[in-house]
């Protein structure tokens, strides 16, 4: 089947910034710019643990790093839209709300979230990459090789 909405890679980057978004930030612009619908679960959200898995740089063998929180739910609008969520730590109330933007991107509303929701939660991930990178860069060392005149 086609998804007729929005591209796959679409919807994998606005689930991502919901996943990441800080605790409330989510739901606090989701209730700001519009109310919530009806639904119906089908998951009701649920805490549990993933196995976090890593690669030595990048490309190497994968390797278990450990396990991280997770908060994952499912529902289902009246329109039969389905929306789902797994967000980072214990936050239930956060997961209600991306699973509820899930399903709403999926509608007439798209439009509407992105500009109200997805944008705002893109900017905030793009400052808080922009501190950690010129935090890192404080810490920078230049090593440098320097030339004796001894032959």
């Amino acid at each position: 089947m086609k998804d007729t909405v929005d591209p796959p890679h679409a919807r994998k980057a606005w689930m991502s910034l919901l996943a990441k978004a800080p605790e409330g930030r989510a739901a606090a612009l989701f209730d700001a710019a519009m109310t919530r619908p009806d639904f119906t679960w089908l998951r009701r959200p649920e805490i549990g643990s993933v196995m976090v898995r890593g690669r030595a740089g990048g490309t190497g063998a994968p390797f278990n790093l450990g396990e991280m929180t997770v908060t994952r739910c499912a529902l289902t609008l009246s329109e039969g839209v389905v929306g789902h969520a797994y967000i980072q730590g214990r936050r239930k109330a956060d997961a209600e709300a991306a699973a509820l933007i899930d399903a709403l991107m999926q509608t007439e509303a798209a439009d509407r979230l992105r500009a109200d929701v997805l944008d705002p939660l893109a900017q905030d991930a793009k400052a808080r990459r922009a501190e950690r990178a010129a935090r890192a860069a404080a810490t920078r060392v230049d090593f440098f090789t320097m030339v004796r005149g001894d032959d």
